[in-house]
């Protein structure tokens, strides 16, 4: 076993234990601030990839909305700033942008200002999707998120497989050379069956009160690896066309945040909507 492989290895463990530790904390405080760190930290790899960090009060403004969108949460269980119900602090941050642009529009273009207030939007509304599952699905949240991380991360997993014993034609050269059709579909394939286990194994051990419906689980399963895999690629060409490798280091061996997520920013959304539709899981 190579170095390398074995601080992917150590990485992947530690992370997970933390990831686990978050999750039994997840009707407490500790999962917002935890999903406002990471939130925060995707949307400084991104600027920092797109070299934008250097428009500081715009960053600023942007870390700030991050932050708060993760965090209003545990403002909203105590009905307390019920003002901010409406989500009109999204408005005023895009107000404060538009503030700092007309102030400050010699230093950069429009389009750097759109990009940051589309990037801080499109991050921060992902991973509420995941806050949103523990405070509308009392009863099975913390099953909605695991199943939506796994439907995120697991197809990858089976696409290495599938791609290291069948694949031929590739996928994509010119973003990201060694996914394979092959690959894709074997990735596809387990990943319904990934999520069909763990669908199972809740249902049937931790909380009998729920019905889940397998089929869907089974095709949502499926979708979500060609769902994460637009995310996946979408990071992959901004990384791409940054130079960069990887967006961060704050797991050796595995990147940054934005490496480890860029599939869940298309997923959580998705799942959030098979969820809320009763598709999924019904009570």
């Amino acid at each position: 076993m190579t170095q390398s492989m074995k601080t992917r290895i150590i990485s992947a463990a530690v992370a997970l234990v933390i990831a686990i530790i978050i999750l039994a904390l997840a009707h407490t405080w500790v999962f917002n601030l935890a999903i406002a760190a990471i939130t925060v930290g995707a949307v400084y790899e991104v600027f920092k990839a797109m070299g934008l960090i250097r428009y500081r009060p715009e960053c600023c403004a942007c870390f700030a909305y991050a932050a708060v969108d993760c965090l209003i949460g545990m403002v909203h269980r105590h009905d307390f700033l019920l003002f901010f119900n409406s989500r009109i602090y999204s408005f005023l941050f895009v107000f404060a942008m538009f503030i700092l642009y007309l102030k400050r529009h010699e230093k950069y273009s429009y389009a750097a200002i759109f990009t940051m207030i589309s990037v801080t939007l499109l991050i921060s509304y992902s991973f509420s999707c995941l806050l949103n599952m523990i405070s509308v699905f009392t009863s099975y949240g913390v099953f909605a998120v695991v199943l939506t991380l796994a439907g995120a991360w697991l197809a990858d997993s089976g696409a290495y497989f599938a791609g290291t014993l069948f694949g031929k034609r590739k996928l994509c050269p010119e973003i990201s050379p060694k996914k394979t059709v092959e690959g894709l579909i074997g990735g596809t394939v387990c990943n319904g069956v990934f999520l069909l286990i763990i669908a199972g194994i809740y249902a049937t051990l931790v909380n009998k009160d729920i019905t889940v419906h397998y089929g869907a689980v089974f095709f949502a399963g499926m979708a979500c690896s060609v769902v994460g895999l637009i995310g996946d690629l979408s990071a992959s060409l901004i990384k791409r066309e940054a130079g960069i490798k990887d967006y961060g280091n704050i797991m050796p061996g595995h990147g940054g945040i934005m490496d480890r997520f860029d599939s869940v920013l298309t997923v959580a959304p998705f799942m959030y909507a098979l969820f809320l539709q009763s598709w999924l899981v019904t009570v």
